[in-house]
């Protein structure tokens, strides 16, 4: 005989937790996240189903797949997996699970979910993150983000925190954690507050402050060029 496990009503969505890399869509008009691992190829929204990986037509999670979103129980299961040199750049996520689920000992494998938060580690200096800047890869159609201050973004295509919130929609979350791994302050989605605005200012800044350099720089080379002629 086989034996099932008891099947599972909650009274409210189960919460998980997971990494993946933020992506914007090319024309800059969309944001969403992308996975480390299966599915890595598709990304997806902060409100989205899931959808079987390797194209068959059955409905994720399949019992006998690997198909459907994956999380973990444990806040720090999914901290730890920053650790590795692959997935340093990667952002914490927080998710509802939504609609049919399979629950396994470290977490679940479910058909639906909604990105609560998601925590953006700091920038490759060590500085706090104020903004999510191209990462030099991506997908088709996206641009995967990596954190940034506003020193080392330089010229690369990125956007605020607040920025990319409000891009994603469906009530996100986006926080800078840490050097220490807490949270910081969430950033504001709608409108633009006082946050937005302070993180655009310095945005702005530091990109003037950058070509003012590099047009110094071609002005020390002109110099040059004249004298020797």
């Amino acid at each position: 005989m086989r034996l099932r496990l008891p099947a599972e009503r909650p009274t409210e969505p189960p919460t998980g937790h997971k990494i993946a890399h933020p992506v914007l869509s090319q024309d800059g008009t969309r944001a969403g996240f992308t996975g480390v691992s299966l599915g890595g190829a598709l990304p997806y929204g902060v409100l989205d189903d899931a959808s079987c990986v390797y194209g068959r037509r059955h409905r994720p999670p399949a019992r006998l797949c690997d198909c459907g979103f994956h999380c973990v129980h444990d806040r720090t299961s999914a901290e730890a997996l920053l650790c590795t040199a692959e997935h340093r750049a990667a952002v914490l996520l927080q998710v509802s699970v939504l609609g049919a689920y399979i629950r396994f000992e470290r977490g679940f494998r479910y058909a639906r979910q909604r990105v609560r938060t998601a925590t953006v580690g700091p920038c490759a200096c060590g500085a706090p993150a104020t903004v999510l800047a191209d990462a030099g890869w991506g997908r088709p159609g996206w641009r995967a983000l990596t954190a940034a201050c506003v020193v080392c973004v330089r010229a690369r295509t990125s956007v605020s925190l607040a920025g990319f919130a409000r891009l994603a929609g469906s009530g996100l979350c986006v926080m800078a954690g840490s050097t220490d791994g807490r949270a910081g302050e969430p950033a504001v989605p709608d409108g633009l507050g006082v946050p937005e605005l302070v993180a655009e200012a310095a945005l702005l800044q530091a990109r003037l402050d950058w070509f003012q350099t590099q047009l110094a720089r071609l002005g020390e080379r002109g110099d040059e060029g004249g004298d020797q002629g």
